[in-house]
């Protein structure tokens, strides 16, 4: 029998592979694998449903990154998915793969997080289970919120000639890691220095301590807008673009000179000699929500604070490309954050 190494797929393409035979048998189950979230009919008002799983080594390192911290962003970014079906989240469980080194000071250090996320955004935690593990700390937490079947948004509603919108800013949570991995390496374990992080606050906070864009969505149904495709950026702008571009048979045109760049970010990127558009294409983990609306509809979003007009949809035909400053058109390509891979 011949055995295909899982890194020539890649985490989509993998899978792409185990669940394109998947029959949904169940009359409640409306959507399945593909999107944000799975969608459950739940008589008249919908149920979405999405999950993740962290773990230590791959998704973070505990070397600096506070428990409290990282139980906030595990809650968060499972709340963010939510949202980018706009929908509301309202519970979620939390599941835990906890080796020997941890205490339990430790664990109540994360779960000071989740319930700090939970408090702030009106999720209750309703169950989980934990379970002894041997390689480190592993984090599964599943959320369930609901939307009214007429609003819920998905990432294959795009059509031609939508304008193409992305809220807050792009690269700052990567180039918060660039940080927090450079002063990992300087330091040798010894003596008692401490990293001076002063004026690179914003991008530490965006890596540690990211923010589901509810008051995006919040926004969007005050002015009576429902987009036609929607997802949340957590794997780069070019990697989440091409999913909502093939899941709507779509083609895509985003202009350089619209793309939101935080100062510190731009700055950040120049001290790591990185190109910022690089930076903000390809980052990953900014959580902000990318999004397309009728033409007819872009002097109503003129109106919302918060969001950036920075491309539109097009022809399948046309492809999915990047227009430089000075009119070039280069490929958009899936080189964001891939969990698996031979890296």
């Amino acid at each position: 029998m011949n055995r295909t190494e899982i890194a020539t797929l890649g985490e989509f393409g993998l899978i792409d592979h185990l669940t394109k035979d998947i029959q949904l048998n169940q009359e409640s189950s409306v959507k399945g694998v593909g999107d944000d979230a799975a969608i459950v009919d739940n008589g008249g008002r919908r149920t979405l449903v999405t999950t993740d799983l962290l773990l230590e080594g791959i998704h973070f390192d505990l070397i600096y990154v506070p428990l409290k911290h990282l139980g906030y962003k595990a809650a968060v970014v499972n709340f963010s998915d939510i949202y980018a079906m706009n929908g509301r989240p309202q519970q979620i469980t939390v599941s835990l793969g906890i080796s020997k080194r941890f205490s339990v000071e430790d664990l109540e250090s994360f779960y000071e997080g989740v319930k700090l996320a939970c408090d702030i955004y009106g999720v209750d935690i309703v169950g989980g289970d934990t379970t002894s593990s041997l390689t480190g700390f592993t984090i599964s937490i599943t959320c369930i919120g609901t939307a009214d079947a007429e609003r819920i948004v998905c990432r294959s509603g795009a059509k031609e000639s939508d304008l193409l919108y992305v809220s807050g800013d792009l690269g700052a949570s990567y180039m918060g890691l660039q940080l927090l991995e450079r002063e990992k390496t300087a330091f040798d374990g010894t003596g008692d220095i401490q990293p001076d992080f002063s004026g690179k606050e914003y991008l530490l906070e965006r890596q540690l301590k990211p923010e589901a864009r509810k008051d995006i969505v919040k926004l969007l149904e005050e002015n009576g807008i429902v987009p036609t495709a929607m997802i949340d950026l957590s794997d780069g702008l070019s990697s989440d673009m091409l999913h909502i571009c093939k899941q709507s048979n779509v083609g895509c045109q985003i202009f350089e000179e619209r793309l939101p760049i935080d100062y510190q970010t731009a700055m950040m990127a120049e001290t790591f000699n990185m190109n910022v558009t690089t930076v903000a294409l390809n980052g990953g983990e900014d959580y902000e929500l990318l999004f397309t609306v009728p033409l007819h509809l872009h002097d109503q979003m003129e109106s919302i604070k918060g969001v950036h007009l920075i491309g539109h949809i097009s022809k399948p035909e046309t492809g999915c490309y990047l227009v430089t400053r000075d009119g070039q058109e280069m490929q958009l390509r899936a080189q964001g954050w891939n969990h698996i891979s031979d890296e």
